[in-house]
């Protein structure tokens, strides 16, 4: 056994779940001042007053900074080649956001080398943990071809394997590709039958783009029993472009770990997922990029639902893993406080990776370690934009 001792911490940030409160994203006894941690074998062995720390094999001063748990980004996609910044300019220019764009990227993925495509997915795997994400949802969904999916899940179950992903999820109702124009029964058939047996042995979930230009609320639902019958767990990408498909009400019906998006609810949709145990998950940085409505995390809080907030990085709607301006943006603009953004953003997360082990440094817990360059954590909001990640311990191990 290792351990190290993290001291000289400002602020303690543990969330710890075994001190939770209702109604409270943060109590008192879960942000300490003046403390220490404790890390052995890749676990948190110990939190509490500095002047109360035990021994340990090593000891960092933080010299008064302040330690979070680890990011949890619960959505993002990762595996794609092509660019699509024109896209981006033309939409900020005044075009509308379309689920279409995504055609743009699979033909780029689908002619990359596996090789390519593992180098990218890693090197963004390495920018997202440098900004403090120490814990990955990536989906497949950019091949959307029996070989290309099966390769892109191939390719991230490996990932997860050597520690750098840990949930994997098939998104191959991501959009009806090209080829399948005017014929998306046929695709769809495609999806449920040889797709997602190729990918099922490599995947944890199965996502379906539920959404007006996507999958109709009867085409995601098959796509979910479907993954459901082969052992995966269900995520949706639901109500983003409107309520239309009702992609919410979907999810609950169905038991989904959680809905993403949720830029536009329907009445008695916050009393659903308040009722639920499916996690409302909000993509602050998408809503930017898209230039849509702020999905309505204050609401959903309000209501008693479990949000999440995580960085929806992909090519076309949000080109960032930067979890931290995520945070920022949800305490600036969506008017969640501080504590309940960072609870978001971390104990949320792992709720929506069905994790209880992770968002938090309670005892136990994977030792997934955010030290800020700075003492007070509300300097994430106070100081936008600011480059304030320090170091990085993911299962212990510093990200270097």
């Amino acid at each position: 056994m290792t351990s190290t001792l993290l001291t000289g911490i400002s602020e303690l940030w543990t969330l710890d779940p075994d001190l939770d409160e209702p109604g409270t994203a943060a109590t008192d006894a879960q942000v300490l001042r003046d403390a220490a941690l404790l890390i052995t074998d890749g676990q948190v062995a110990w939190y509490g007053p500095a002047d109360e720390a035990p021994s340990a094999d090593d000891t960092i001063d933080l010299e008064g900074r302040a330690v979070l748990p680890g990011w949890v980004d619960s959505h993002t996609h990762l595996v794609f080649d092509g660019d699509r910044s024109g896209e981006f300019e033309a939409r900020m220019a005044g075009q509308s956001y379309a689920a279409g764009g995504i055609q743009v990227t699979t033909d780029a993925t689908r002619e990359a080398s596996d090789a390519r495509l593992e180098q990218l997915v890693r090197e963004r795997i390495d920018q997202a943990v440098a900004g403090g994400t120490t814990t990955l949802e990536a989906k497949t969904g950019y091949g959307l071809t029996v070989e290309d999916e099966a390769r892109a899940a191939r390719i991230l179950a490996r990932l997860r394997e050597a520690g750098q992903v840990d949930a994997v999820t098939f998104l191959g109702a991501h959009l009806v590709p090209g080829e399948y124009r005017n014929r998306a029964e046929e695709y769809l058939e495609l999806v449920i039958g040889p797709m997602l047996a190729a990918v099922a042995e490599h995947c944890d979930f199965i996502d379906v783009f539920c959404e007006d230009g996507a999958f109709t609320r009867e085409q995601s639902a098959r796509v979910l029993v479907a993954g459901r019958e082969a052992g995966l767990g269900l995520r949706v990408h639901g109500n983003q472009i409107s309520a239309a498909q009702d992609g919410l009400g979907l999810a609950v019906e169905l038991g989904a770990a959680s809905v993403d998006h949720l830029n536009h609810l329907a009445d008695g949709d916050l009393e659903k997922l308040a009722e639920s145990g499916t996690v409302a998950t909000v993509l602050p940085a998408c809503d930017l990029s898209t230039r849509a409505p702020l999905a309505p995390a204050r609401e959903l809080l309000d209501a008693g639902a479990t949000v999440a907030i995580a960085s929806n990085c992909n090519p076309g709607t949000s080109y960032t893993s930067a979890m931290s301006f995520c945070v920022t943006t949800a305490v600036l603009q969506m008017h969640l406080s501080l504590a309940e953004a960072i609870r978001a953003a971390t104990r949320g997360g792992a709720a929506a990776l069905g994790r209880s082990d992770l968002g938090h440094l309670g005892v136990g817990a994977r030792a997934d370690v955010h030290v800020l360059d700075t003492p007070h954590a509300i300097d994430l909001a106070y100081r936008p934009g600011m480059p304030l990640t320090h170091r990085v311990w993911r299962a212990g191990h510093e990200h270097l």
